[in-house]
């Protein structure tokens, strides 16, 4: 089962990035007293009492005119009706009720009562009481006909418990995990990159598709394809085409940020697609590109950390590469720029594609399997104490304590996504540069190319039997 999303909506200055900044625990969102300060899409994870969500702050706009102001905000909000489960409707108890809560709360009544969103939860949330006088009009918000709101306020974290009660409430600890019978493949990255060319790139060069399945309600249309007799669902991130309505640039990135995380956490193997052209655009201002500055946008830096976070498989690909005037050095060039940028991320593969004349799509799938392989891998706990004991006894641990720190054992703890053990008397004292060091060595001798690790430190403990 996905990840439940929780999406913040409300007209400008109600706080929603204050309430925002409260649930998440942390000064992420710029708040400040102009509306439409909120600019850039601020979302993360949020946990209260052991139950996880996904939280979303919707604020964001500069009117030009009451008009479109209107329209995007109408826009935001059946946005966060289609893909959240959760929908906090943001409202000021200082300045009262405006025709701009009312037009909301028209909406949301109307589509929330719909049967198609019948699993759909609206929580009125009365932000900026800060003290008793800004309770007393509380009864006036019953007009928005949502329900008795929930007071809090954002600024001090007044009853801010109370509103994650309620929205954790049919947030279940141990959430059902989606059938596992097929590998899952998710083509990802920032809009207008090749993600739809490249879907359908791989669906007609595996010609034998089984069927289309439709996910969850809020889900795109997967494909099922066969790759010599193994099944792999291709989840269709490219839906952005068939919402025709979303046409605002900052609408655009919403739901593209909305979709990017639900289609990651379903997936084993994120493939993020990457637009050459861009590379490109920055490298060619330099006569020699090898010696180029080189950053990639913020954007793909953020999908491959959030898919990393997640512990999925991980394949970059470089798309419309028959854009580019090249020789025989540029995709290395590329590679390495690319690689110096990612540098904590140096054990991810890389591809240079075109999802226009096919070259090299064939091997995406190929090399997608031999990630989710790796990922499931499962390596027997002799021969990781066996491989590795020689190295941690030729560069052994140091604590800042100058306390003897002994790795007794190694096991692997899970696998898909895998996690190490290592069993020692001091886990706490195990430094972070040690623990690279042993990422590496595992990497070294092991491979797990693609695919993030986990090094779980605990203390000594005897040998499982095997």
């Amino acid at each position: 089962m996905s990840q439940r999303i929780a999406a913040i909506v409300g007209r400008p200055n109600v706080g929603k990035s204050s309430l925002f900044n409260r649930l998440i625990g942390k000064k992420i969102a710029i708040v400040h007293d102009l509306p439409g300060v909120t600019r850039d899409r601020n979302y993360g994870e949020a946990e209260w009492n052991g139950k996880k969500f996904f939280l979303i702050d919707t604020g964001g706009y500069v009117p030009e005119s009451k008009d479109k102001f209107e329209a995007a905000i109408r826009e935001q909000v059946k946005i966060s009706i289609d893909e959240a489960d959760i929908i906090l409707f943001v409202v000021d108890a200082k300045s009262g009720i405006s025709p701009l809560d009312l037009e909301i709360a028209r909406l949301l009544r109307k589509e929330a009562n719909k049967v198609s969103n019948e699993h759909k939860k609206v929580i009125l949330v009365l932000n900026k009481v800060d003290n008793k006088a800004d309770e007393a009009n509380r009864h006036d918000f019953f007009r928005l006909g949502l329900g008795e709101p929930v007071e809090v306020s954002a600024l001090i974290g007044k009853r801010s418990g109370e509103l994650l009660d309620r929205i954790t409430e049919s947030i279940s600890e141990d959430q059902v995990e989606e059938d596992t019978s097929a590998m899952k493949f998710a083509i990802i990255g920032r809009p207008n990159v090749g993600k739809s060319s490249l879907a359908n790139a791989l669906t007609q060069s595996n010609r034998n598709i089984v069927t289309d399945i439709a996910g969850t309600t809020r889900d795109p249309i997967d494909s099922i394809i066969k790759y010599y007799g193994k099944d792999i669902t291709l989840i269709d991130t490219a839906g952005l085409r068939k919402k025709s309505r979303i046409k605002r640039a900052e609408s655009l990135e919403y739901y593209s940020a909305l979709r990017t995380h639900k289609s990651i956490e379903r997936c084993d193997v994120a493939i993020i697609v990457i637009d050459a052209t861009t590379i490109v655009s920055k490298l060619s201002k330099y006569a020699d590109p090898s010696m180029a500055i080189f950053k990639l946008s913020k954007e793909d830096v953020e999908i491959i950390t959030k898919a990393a976070e997640l512990k999925k498989g991980i394949l970059i690909i470089i798309n419309k590469w028959d854009l580019i005037e090249k020789d025989t050095k540029t995709a290395k060039i590329f590679e390495e720029k690319v690689k110096d940028h990612l540098k904590t991320f140096d054990y991810l593969p890389f591809m240079f594609t075109s999802a226009i004349t096919k070259q090299r799509v064939s091997k995406i799938i190929e090399i997608g399997i031999k990630i989710f392989e790796e990922r499931a891998k499962e390596i027997k706990t002799s021969e990781l104490n066996a491989q590795l004991s020689p190295f941690i006894k030729e560069n052994p641990p140091r604590s800042k304590s100058h306390k003897e720190i002994k790795l007794n054992y190694i096991t692997q703890l899970q696998h898909s996504p895998p996690v190490i053990g290592f069993f020692s008397n001091l886990p706490d004292e195990v430094e972070v540069n040690y623990k690279r060091y042993l990422e590496h060595k595992i990497r070294e001798v092991f491979g797990f190319i693609g695919v993030p690790l986990t090094l779980a430190f605990k203390h000594k403990n005897k040998p499982a039997k095997e």
